[in-house]
């Protein structure tokens, strides 16, 4: 089971005015990090539902959702602190059909200019974008093409104060062909691009399987890194001792560093879901 079967992309945006931007967030609990959950790990709850339990559990967001879902987030006091890019044509995905490709660049332009627009007015702090599958381009030429079309979007990003995240993933497993799939391609993509409104959103499971070596990668490129997901390895389920990762380093390493952004579970439960969430959130809070 994977990310793109559950993202809903794009459905008939909601005037995103009509979103206030939450103004009293739920207490964070004893720890540093302020802890957000994507929707798409638990089919099984309404986006109100687990709002609701989020902010039981002192959360501070649920996100990867569209405009349309945004009510019932900020009806619990809550913010999507990583919003869904825009909609694809038919027979494409914005995970996989992503910036690396200039024929992309005229449809991903456009939406991603309202979306930047939806997420400013709502008072939300990123939105997610994708370099797409390789398909035979070379990491050099993805690249070039990731930049020319961000570079279009990235003036607006600024002057709104949204940031533009690019989500590390692997290829090993989950992506096969995914482009940016390194950090060190990550990091280039976000030194070509020079601005404070870009950076990447590491995804710990994913740079486990990819590269290994997490909490020195996170503390060396702590100023490109704006936005962290969870996911137990082998098999992206709970963030506890059944897997690989020492996850309450990890957090303290992230915390330690200073970082303000948003930390968010990303996990699949394989027990009953709230009761893995609380636990997560848990570990997670250093």
């Amino acid at each position: 089971m994977k990310r793109r079967d559950f993202i809903r992309a794009g459905l008939a945006a909601t005037p995103a005015a009509l979103f206030a931007p939450a103004r009293s967030l739920p207490p964070a609990g004893a720890g540093r990090l302020r802890q957000s959950v994507c929707k798409w790990c638990y089919p099984g709850l309404s986006v109100e539902a687990l709002a609701a339990a989020a902010a039981a559990m002192g959360l501070r967001s649920v996100e990867l959702l569209g405009p349309e879902d945004w009510p019932a987030v900020t009806r619990h006091g809550l913010i999507c602190a990583m919003a869904n890019g825009p909609d694809a044509p038919e027979g494409m995905h914005f995970l996989t059909h992503g910036f690396n490709r200039v024929e992309h660049h005229a449809w991903l332009v456009p939406g991603y200019l309202r979306r930047i627009e939806e997420v400013a007015e709502a008072g939300f702090p990123n939105v997610i974008c994708f370099s797409g599958n390789r398909d035979g381009l070379d990491d050099e030429e993805g690249l070039e093409n990731c930049a020319a079309g961000l570079e279009r979007i990235l003036p607006m990003a600024e002057r709104l104060g949204v940031t533009v995240c690019m989500e590390l993933l692997n290829s090993k497993v989950d992506h096969p062909g995914y482009q940016c799939d390194r950090t060190a391609w990550g990091v280039a993509l976000v030194d070509r691009l020079g601005s404070d409104r870009f950076k990447l959103l590491y995804d710990i499971y994913h740079m486990q399987i990819m590269e290994g070596d997490v909490i020195r990668t996170i503390r060396t490129h702590r100023d490109y890194l704006a936005h962290f997901h969870t996911g137990g390895n082998p098999g992206r389920h709970e963030i506890d001792g059944t897997q690989e990762l020492n996850y309450a380093a990890i957090m303290r390493a992230i915390a330690g560093g200073g970082f303000t952004g948003y930390v968010a579970q990303e996990f699949i439960p394989t027990r009953d879901p709230l009761a893995s969430l609380r636990e997560a959130v848990a570990i997670c809070d250093v």
